[in-house]
């Protein structure tokens, strides 16, 4: 068996065991398999769902008021997501700005 059928075998075996409702001694002994090998395929599938996932990129319409060249030189940066306008300083925190508009594209 390749590396990616028991893989494939495992993910079957640990989401049949999830719908059961049966603990995993139960699962395991009417499916002849040892409980250890079961709580390892969860714990691998658990630390692989809980990895970060990165979602695509995605560009965003930026507008320049022409009649106002200033305004694009000052100390600040307008960003409206949908309804919310964030004003955005020289030295903001840029986790704190991604929270936020991670949080507001998610609501506007």
């Amino acid at each position: 068996m390749t590396k990616e059928e028991l893989r494939k075998t495992w993910e079957e075996r640990v989401a049949a065991f999830k719908a059961s409702g049966q603990t995993a001694s139960a699962w395991c002994a009417a499916h002849d398999l040892k409980p250890h090998q079961l709580f390892y395929w969860l714990r691998k599938y658990k630390n692989n769902a809980s990895a970060p996932a990165t979602a695509p990129s995605q560009w965003l319409t930026m507008e320049i008021d022409k009649q106002n060249p200033d305004s694009a030189q000052g100390d600040s940066l307008l960003i409206r997501l949908g309804q919310a306008t964030i004003e955005v300083k020289a030295g903001f925190n840029p986790i704190l700005l991604s929270d936020v508009v991670r949080i507001l594209a998610g609501i506007c």
